[in-house]
Formats: structure tokens, sequence, C-alpha cells
């Protein structure tokens, strides 16, 4: 028994630790992205709980420098690729080039492209070809890249912050429901409140603007993501969250008037997900486990991206948060 109430005091000082440092990291961001507090909480958890995000938002809310800020207080090196309908895979993940040596001889040499690095920013991706968003996002799923049978690991950690601008859809190419599903959470970057604006429309056009400064090391990042998997989550949290996924599916557990709106649902690793999220939101709070509020909070970015409801729903002008919010009702 020692032992055990040794191993919990330990992750108990580790979690209030590392939550009063998470603290001064939100802080530090705060200094440089104004107004965007549920956009940084919802970034932070994606991260820290070692998965991707897609941020969707019309241009000008300060998307490119979130990830920007993100990859300095977090100590990561962080690279940018503007999507384009002309890129190609070969521009994200590096090619092979024919060399001649000393000795005469010609040998191929790999290139490394953008994409090693530790945190990425893809920016506006459903402006690229399938084939070169596929690039990416196995390299996002394995860890690692292919080049002529030969593979390359990527840097850890190793993060995709992409990004979607919901309006001018012409011309682009929507992400398909199997490579969505590798996003952990879609995080809506929505306007920023008239104080918030003040704030940055003073803080920006002064003669210093703010910048930020380091808080973390990639290392410690990585040594949280370990504490995000050791974090202990109750029976009811994870029966709310399974209860809450199984609900998301047409033909699962939904209640009847529910489930004629979805035409398709979130599969388990929509529960691993919400799990995870949970777990890095109540470390950031600095708490020892998660609780249901941190399900409800995150069930919106977890689930919108990974179900879909049926043109009867569409039609009568329902939409996914709505249901979302009707999902999330046994859990209040």
């Amino acid at each position: 028994m020692a032992n055990v109430s040794d191993s919990r005091e330990a992750l108990v000082q580790e979690i209030d630790r590392l939550g009063a440092r998470l603290s001064t990291l939100k802080a530090a961001i705060g200094d440089v992205v104004f107004g965007q507090e549920t956009v940084i909480e919802q970034a932070l958890v994606t991260l820290l709980a070692g998965g991707h995000g897609l941020l969707v938002g019309v241009p000008g809310l300060a998307k490119t420098r979130l990830v920007e800020t993100l990859g300095t207080v977090l100590g990561l090196d962080d690279r940018r690729i503007q999507f384009t309908p002309d890129l190609m895979p070969a521009d994200i993940v590096g090619t092979e080039v024919l060399e001649e040596g000393e000795d005469g001889r010609r040998r191929f040499r790999f290139v490394k492209g953008p994409v090693f690095c530790q945190l990425l920013m893809a920016d506006e991706i459903n402006r690229a070809s399938p084939r070169t968003q596929s690039a990416l996002l196995q390299a996002m799923q394995e860890g690692e890249i292919s080049i002529a049978g030969e593979r390359h690991p990527l840097p850890r950690p190793f993060h995709v912050l992409a990004t979607q601008n919901p309006l001018e859809q012409e011309g682009t190419y929507p992400l398909p429901e199997a490579q969505l599903d590798r996003f952990l959470l879609e995080i809506n970057v929505d306007y920023p409140d008239r104080a918030a604006e003040k704030r940055m429309l003073i803080a920006t056009t002064g003669a210093a603007a703010p910048k930020a400064r380091p808080v973390l090391e990639a290392g410690e990042l990585q040594a949280a993501q370990d504490l995000v998997r050791r974090m202990p989550v109750g029976d009811s949290v994870v029966e709310g969250i399974l209860d809450l996924v199984r609900s998301a599916r047409p033909a699962g557990e939904s209640r009847a008037e529910i489930a004629k709106l979805i035409a398709w649902g979130p599969g388990p690793r929509a529960a691993q997900a919400l799990m995870l999220a949970a777990r890095a939101r109540a470390l950031i709070d600095g708490r020892l486990s998660p609780s249901k509020d941190d399900v409800i909070a995150l069930a919106a970015p977890v689930l919108r991206h990974r179900m879909a409801l049926t043109f009867a729903a569409r039609a009568e002008g329902v939409g996914i948060a709505q249901v979302i919010d009707r999902l999330v009702e046994p859990l209040r």
C-alpha cells in the first residue's frame, strides 16, 4: 500500500508542477494571440495529447501567428507550408537527387523536405491535390516517410496543425472522412470579442509588437505527453465517453429522434481522442484526473469532423453543433 500511496503522491506533485508551467505557457501565448482563449486551450490540448489539429476559420484570425507562437513557447522546430493546387508530394516530404561523388560514381542522395520538423503548419490544406494531402497525412499517421523503399523517421515530437478557410471553396479538394479522422481535434477559430480586438489593435500597431518567448523545451513536451497517458480516469468519465461516442452513431445506442439525423458517426478513434484530450485539459488546469466537464467541453472539437448529418436533417436546418449539444445533455 505504501508503494501505491507514494506513486500517487509523486504523480500529484508532477501534475502540480507541470500544471504551473502550463499556466505560464498559456499566459505567454495570450500575450501574443489576443481573444482566442478557447482556441489556445484546444491547441495545447492537441499537442499535449500527442495529436494533430485542424484549425478552421476565416482569414485574419491569427491562425498562422498561433502556430508560430506555439513553436516558440514550446521550443519546437516549426515550419510552414502554403498548400496550393500545384504543390507536389516531393515539396513536402523531400526527394532524391542524383549526385556524382569524388570517385566519379553517381549515387542518389535524399534531400529532406519541410515535413522534417517538430511542428508543421499546413496552411489551407484543402487547396492541394488529394495526392499531396495523402503524402502529409501518411507522415502524420506513421511518423515516418518512405522514399525508394527506404524509411526516414520524422523528428520527435512531430505535430501538424493544418488550417482550412471555410470560405471560397471553389477549386479546393475537401479532405476525405478517413483523413479527417486523423486529426485529434477540429478547432473552430472565431472572431475575438470587442475588448480583445481593441487590445490587439493597440498592441499590434505600435512601435514594438509583442513577441513570444520560450517557456518549455521539446523534451519537456514529450514528458508532458507521457504524463497525460499516466493520468487516472474515473469509471464514470470512461462510461460517459463511451455513452457519448456510441450515441453519435446512427445504428448505435443513440436515441431514436437523434439517430434519424445522423448519416454516419464516429468510430473508436473518437473515444480514444476524447479520453486523451480530456486528460490533457485536466493537466492544463493542474487537476489529477479529468471530469465529465472536460468531456462536455471537448465533445464538439472531437466529434464534429467525425460525423455527418442526413439529407433530411440538413433540409430541416439542423447543424452538427445542435446535434452534439443534444448528445451531451445526459452528461450535464
